[in-house]
């Protein structure tokens, strides 16, 4: 592709709209910490789920990118490592550190056995395989991303990590301390729910499982990238993740020919509703491979 439209690199390079989005939605849910404070506990979970998990859903697509350095750029990467501790703070668990530590293999092993740790162990494979099993299994997917990596592919804690968490849970204390239990609940709860059975948690499934045969990797153009930092033109992010998502529609619309008869998604919650009652579609629907490990220079 670049050998046909090296205009492309061009858009390579820190989004410098990023920091100041991502900011203000940091801002916008302790607001909403202030707002929840004394609310009864129904509304708590409503507002989690229908506004504040939405925007922490976000803010971790935000890490995503940011974990490709798109927010200060390839020379500035600690600055990029401490702008995504700071989107973290509403999402109220330490993650950013521990996402960009396996994110990168990701990339570079997608569906390696025991390198990826975005594919479902054989376990939850053979466990949830009926509608039912796959619809509790959706309810579960924060926990099991979470855990996952601990058992498929476990790392060394990092010193960023600790800071993420030290700084995290600061940050959690000080608006227990300042506004009670509730601004803590609706932050985390927001995090869970929104991750879990959720249109925006579409993404999860629509970006690597095989609803076609041969297709491992597919792309969504429709309206939720809008709130995503636009994940859902996730072909071509994987063919240029240094390309930040406010310009992956300009790689589309200049190579168009590699895009447009590709299989595509075209709803999120579409693509729920067939992982859950698709008798054909499940967490084994991953393809898995043998990838040979590459040395650190």
């Amino acid at each position: 592709i670049l050998a046909k439209y090296p205009e492309i690199k061009t858009l390579m390079g820190p989004d410098p709209h990023l920091k100041w989005i991502v900011s203000g939605m940091v801002c916008l849910q302790f607001l909403a910490c202030y707002l929840v404070k004394d609310l009864a506990w129904k509304w708590i979970f409503f507002w989690a789920y229908a506004f504040g998990g939405c925007i922490n859903h976000s803010l971790s697509l935000a890490i995503h990118d940011i974990s490709h350095n798109v927010a200060f750029g390839n020379k500035q990467a600690k600055w990029n490592r401490w702008f995504a501790v700071f989107a973290n703070l509403p999402i109220g668990i330490p993650y950013s550190a521990s996402f960009k530590k396996y994110h990168i293999d990701h990339h570079r092993y997608l569906g390696g056995d025991s390198l990826d740790v975005d594919i479902p162990t054989d376990f939850e494979g053979w466990f949830f395989c009926t509608p039912l099993q796959k619809l509790l299994w959706l309810f579960l997917q924060p926990l099991f991303y979470s855990l996952r990596p601990l058992y498929v592919n476990p790392k060394a804690i990092t010193r960023m990590e600790i800071f993420n968490a030290l700084i995290q849970f600061s940050i959690d204390l000080i608006i227990y301390y300042l506004w009670g239990l509730k601004p803590i609940i609706y932050l985390i709860a927001g995090t869970i729910l929104c991750m879990g059975v959720h249109p925006i948690s579409g993404h999860f499934i629509a970006e690597h499982y095989m609803f076609l045969k041969g297709y491992e990797t597919y792309s969504y153009y429709g309206p939720l990238n809008w709130l995503t930092f636009n994940v859902g033109y996730h072909m071509e992010h994987h063919d240029f993740p240094s390309i930040p998502g406010c310009r992956l529609p300009m790689v589309k619309k200049i190579a168009a020919e590699y895009y447009d008869n590709l299989p595509h998604h075209q709803s999120w919650i579409r693509v729920l509703w067939d992982f859950v009652f698709d008798d054909t579609i499940g967490p084994y629907s991953r393809v898995k491979r043998l990838c040979k490990l590459v040395k650190e220079s």
